[in-house]
């Protein structure tokens, strides 16, 4: 197994959900004595560190001034997404069938709902507790870390049409089983009594939470020769850890190097914690190296974004839904994505900036584009390039069964987005 696969791996085991996701960033940055920055306090920054910065818990930016900067340096960033499509629980969950305890959820993003049903799913994510100052309440961290949740399949039996497909219902259908009342559980308060004792809190104490069910299924290796990882959350873990390891692998005499990981990609970005929030922390680090909002303008447009998120790979049962001349097979190397609907930010020149990069170091690489009469996904880097008027190329490893709670990725494909991360931050 290669490292960067076994890297990929933790991360996962470490992420049910983008709160552990920022913790285990931090915790990887702290290993190189990178230095956290306050959000609220003013930044004042020097050469040849590596800073970091957490906002609103969910998502993280850290940055290496490099040793040779110069006012008026570029930068080069390379972007991610820390949130994925799952199921989030509802406040006041508690619903009950008869003896069933179940819990009141709303679907996040556009999960294929199917694949959420009959596997054993487990919650995690942050809980706000009273404090002495209602500004400043108590947070913390949860994640129950085994298996108490399923959604139950209907029986064959009871539907002779299920192998036809069968639409499921958001509200009705995909409601957590937690439990039996008479054996086990209360009738009411059942969820948030276990969530206190999770927590050693008192219930009372309990003043909200940002809870994701999530698959607590491990990753694991398939394969006639282990050639396939398949877990969890890759979309878009599999970026995340190749920033973070192309940062921390890289080193250029000018300039600075940037990561970001926003959440709330998935249900369009338009958050405090989302992609919008870049900008201000981009004129942050200038304001922080004493630069001019001039000077600051001018090195943004000197400036060049990778945008890492999956793309697909041509389906083993289903090729012909895939462009016709545009063909990409796992563990072929990462994607550069394109589309002329600017779906995706890569124009010819970003595409030609990244080729070359892969060409002088060797690196796998295919190019994405969707087949004409279906229409595809969409990343942060539009987003981002448009609002930061940034060269940007969109990128990311291929992937079958996107969406899913359970996807499947080439094990030589992270170590190739790693790579090129890497020389966009080492040339």
């Amino acid at each position: 197994m290669n490292r960067e696969i076994e890297n990929l791996m933790h991360l996962i085991q470490a992420s049910p959900s983008p709160f552990h996701t920022i913790l285990e960033c931090e915790k990887q940055l702290q290993e190189v004595h990178a230095v956290k920055l306050d959000k609220a306090a003013k930044w004042n920054l020097s050469s040849g560190n590596i800073y970091y910065t957490n906002l609103y818990d969910t998502t993280l930016i850290a940055f290496r001034v490099n040793a040779g900067y110069q006012a008026g340096d570029g930068v080069r960033i390379a972007a991610s997404h820390t949130d994925w499509p799952c199921l989030r629980i509802k406040p006041s969950a508690e619903t009950v069938t008869g003896s069933y305890a179940k819990l009141n959820v709303e679907v996040y993003g556009g999960p294929i709902l199917n694949t959420w049903l009959d596997r054993p799913l487990s919650v995690a994510g942050k809980v706000v507790l009273k404090g002495e100052n209602p500004f400043r309440p108590r947070i913390c961290y949860v994640d129950f870390a085994r298996p108490i949740l399923t959604i139950p399949n209907l029986a064959i039996h009871m539907n002779r049409e299920v192998n036809k497909g069968v639409e499921l219902n958001r509200q009705t259908d995909m409601l957590p089983l937690a439990g039996m009342v008479q054996e086990t559980l209360e009738k009411d308060q059942y969820f948030m009594n276990a969530l206190a004792a999770e927590l050693s809190a008192d219930p009372s104490s309990i003043l909200g939470y940002d809870l994701c069910i999530y698959n607590a299924e491990a990753p694991c290796l398939t394969g006639l020769k282990e050639e396939f990882l398949s877990g969890p959350r890759l979309d878009n873990l599999t970026s995340v850890q190749a920033c973070l390891s192309g940062l921390l692998r890289s080193g250029r005499e000018r300039g600075i190097d940037i990561i970001a990981m926003f959440d709330n990609e998935e249900v369009g970005n338009m958050t405090k914690q989302g992609a919008p929030v870049f900008k201000h922390v981009l004129e942050r680090i200038s304001l922080g190296l004493g630069l001019s909002r001039e000077e600051h303008l001018q090195a943004m447009m000197d400036s060049f974004m990778v945008s890492a998120d999956v793309g697909h790979a041509v389906h083993p049962n289903k090729p012909e839904l895939n462009d016709i001349t545009n063909k990409n097979y796992l563990n072929g190397g990462f994607l550069i994505k394109m589309a002329c609907s600017q779906s995706y930010a890569t124009d010819c020149e970003a595409d030609g900036i990244v080729e070359g990069l892969c060409q002088k170091y060797e690196i796998p690489y295919g190019k994405f584009l969707n087949r004409s009469d279906l229409r595809g996904g969409s990343t942060l880097g539009s987003f981002s390039s448009s609002d930061l008027s940034m060269m940007t190329a969109d990128v990311g490893v291929p992937l079958l069964a996107m969406h899913s709670a359970r996807e499947l990725m080439g094990v030589k494909d992270q170590e190739t987005l790693t790579c090129m991360i890497e020389k966009v931050f080492s040339e």
